[in-house]
């Protein structure tokens, strides 16, 4: 098998990872918070920025099997959990009740948040490189 189908295959098995991950984290947020917010989307989109950040700057120098492991980890891992097309779905219908300031709270926070987080996993991860030998 060459690289690009043995990518996909590790793309379609961390994508059934995350998307497992982001069904499981829902409902458990959703049994401890109720669905006043989508915290299972907020989170999910939270942990993933945090992720996609410490995993690119770990996947730096990796030689050529950080190829396999983006295809793993980034594109299906965390593209399964990760829920953009939710968040913006959940958005619209914040929209359709008329709860705009809930509406402009939950994506201005995911969006921030979102950043900070991603800044933040890439720093960790570049310490912890720096510190390793």
């Amino acid at each position: 098998m060459n690289a690009w189908w043995q990518q996909l295959v590790l793309v379609m098995l961390g994508g059934a990872l995350g998307a497992a991950g982001r069904f499981w984290l829902g409902g458990a947020l959703l049994r401890q918070f109720g669905s006043g917010i989508p915290w299972g989307t907020l989170a999910a989109n939270l942990i993933g920025s945090f992720a996609v950040g410490y995993i690119a700057v770990w996947l730096e120098g990796r030689g050529p099997a950080a190829l396999y492991w983006r295809a793993f980890l980034i594109v299906g891992l965390l593209g399964g959990l990760t829920t953009f097309s939710a968040l913006m779905l959940e958005s619209l219908l914040l929209a359709r009740t008329h709860r705009n300031d809930l509406l402009l709270a939950y994506l201005g926070g995911t969006l921030v948040a979102g950043l900070l987080l991603v800044w933040a996993g890439a720093r960790l991860a570049e310490a912890l490189r720096a510190a390793s030998p």
